[in-house]
């Protein structure tokens, strides 16, 4: 290589952080969190669906197990095929068709007329909105300088933990209400759990009008060779980023360099195989063997109903003495009476809202702590920590302490935000969505499967439950502990970029 040819160019991350972090850094990071919220909305707004439609479609428990596993299905088949389109088409077009179809589906499953319909739609509108968390992911991390990168991502990662608590919040006024018109065409009666889903639909279409008005992520143009694009983004972002100043972005055309790892994953006619061999073999199987041991989904798509079971049970003044799990058995062997039975109190949704919130702080705590303290040994600290708590949950005979002891297991999820930002910083450019899109795959996979014994358990065994899935999360640590520390990876990263 001719190294005076070389000597005035920069790096994509150089070009990038000349940009700034600023007005358009804002704007990119808050749409990866509307996206965030978008998927949620519509792959786990069955968490909320599912107890209140159960008295009109007439769900048996088995058939409300499926009814909760139908979206992961979904999720599990479409990941990698969006991820493939990303990687191809950009990011930005396969954002907007994903947000648009499902929002679609979502909606037309609001005319279900039985539980099969409401299963199939949803599996849909789900497999349509597979690919939303790692594209919004992707394209924040391809969009925001390296120095603000991990803070960026894991921002993005509290209000996917939010979420949820969000859709409480907008179940709290439209659930409760009693209208109820019948649709003679259809045979049903439209309510609240109906125009719920309605409201469910909203964030993709925003998102999607959002993201009409935003670039395409500038790497991405760089990797299929479009430079005149992606410089006209980069001026674009620079403009933004710096509001108010008159300097312009000093990089030419013909100066931007990808990493010699993006160009060598560029060369690769294959896009999936480079993940099956060395170097990036190791990553691929310790992240997919992390995402597959944090089981979290599996109790959080059944936690409004525990809250509701919770609740009843603390009312009547009954229970106080008793672990999580002889609450729920409690519960299972004297159900509310039917009346009650469809609903989820306003307590409940509220306890699911204040979660959420909980969650979202711990993960904005971790945002703020992750450089001093780096992303794999965080994840060691929080699958340790909470897989324990998680085996607590049957050791303390006390209402309140046992079910903050359920609480804090399912924190656990915020490592969903941390795998994230490691997978990101591990995989190249081309491969990226991919990646991200492959190794979640086992981890819905798990999940799909986890939420059948879960719900099988809670009624037969619901200590082995949390026995048997605290150890696995817990023993995570031990996983991570193989992966390079990412604070020492930096020092490298910035001795390179002496050179």
């Amino acid at each position: 290589m001719d190294r005076s040819k070389d000597a005035n160019k920069v790096t994509f991350e150089e070009a990038l952080t000349r940009t700034g972090f600023g007005l358009y850094s804002y704007l990119v990071v808050s749409l990866a969190g509307c996206i965030v919220l978008a998927l949620v909305c519509i792959a786990f707004g069955t968490t909320i669906i599912i107890p209140t439609s159960a008295c009109e479609l007439g769900t048996t428990s088995s058939q409300r197990g499926i009814l909760a596993a139908a979206p992961v299905v979904g999720l599990i088949l479409g990941a990698l095929i969006w991820g493939y389109l990303a990687d191809i088409f950009g990011r930005r077009l396969t954002l907007m068709i994903s947000l648009i179809a499902s929002a679609a589906v979502n909606c037309l499953a609001s005319l279900s007329v039985n539980w099969w319909m409401l299963m199939f739609l949803q599996f849909f509108s789900t497999f349509l909105c597979a690919g939303l968390y790692p594209q919004a992911m992707t394209i924040v991390s391809e969009s925001v300088p390296l120095s603000k990168r991990n803070l960026s991502v894991l921002l993005v990662g509290s209000i996917f933990l939010l979420a949820q608590g969000l859709m409480a919040l907008l179940a709290i006024p439209i659930i409760p209400l009693t209208f109820s018109y019948y649709l003679p065409s259809l045979g049903i009666y439209w309510n609240s759990w109906r125009t719920l889903l309605i409201v469910y639909s909203m964030p993709s279409l925003l998102s999607a009008l959002w993201l009409y008005f935003m670039c395409e992520s500038p790497k991405f143009l760089i990797t299929k060779g479009r430079e005149t694009e992606a410089m006209e983004v980069l001026r674009k972002m620079h403009r933004l980023n710096n509001l108010g100043t008159k300097t312009e972005l000093k990089i030419e055309e013909a100066i931007l360099l990808l990493p010699l790892e993006d160009i060598n994953s560029k060369s690769s006619n294959n896009q999936c195989a480079p993940l099956f061999r060395p170097p990036l073999l190791k990553s691929t199987i310790i992240m997919t063997i992390l995402y597959l041991f944090q089981q979290m989904p599996a109790f959080l798509v059944w936690f409004p109903t525990i809250a509701a079971q919770f609740v009843h049970i603390l009312e009547t003044g009954e229970g106080s003495n008793l672990t999580l799990c002889s609450i729920i058995r409690k519960s299972i062997e004297s159900p509310p009476e039917a009346a009650d039975s469809c609903n989820l109190n306003v307590t409940s949704l509220l306890i699911v809202l204040a979660f959420g919130a909980v969650q979202s702080l711990a993960n904005v705590v971790i945002s703020f702590v992750v450089d001093f303290t780096g992303r794999r040994n965080l994840v060691m600290l929080v699958t340790g920590l909470c897989g324990i708590c998680g085996i607590l949950v049957n050791l303390i005979p006390n209402a309140i302490a046992s079910g903050v002891m359920f609480l804090i297991f399912l924190i656990g999820i915020v490592t969903s935000g941390l795998y994230t930002a490691i997978a990101v910083a591990l995989f190249p450019t081309s491969l990226r969505t991919l990646a991200v899109a492959l190794i979640t795959t086992g981890h819905r996979i798990g999940s799909f499967a986890s939420m059948q014994i879960v719900n099988l358990l809670f009624e037969t065994n619901c200590e082995a439950g949390f026995y048997v899935y605290a150890t696995i999360f817990a023993s995570s640590a031990v996983v991570a502990s193989f992966l390079i520390d990412d604070r020492k990876l930096g020092r490298v990263c910035k001795d390179a970029t002496k050179l």
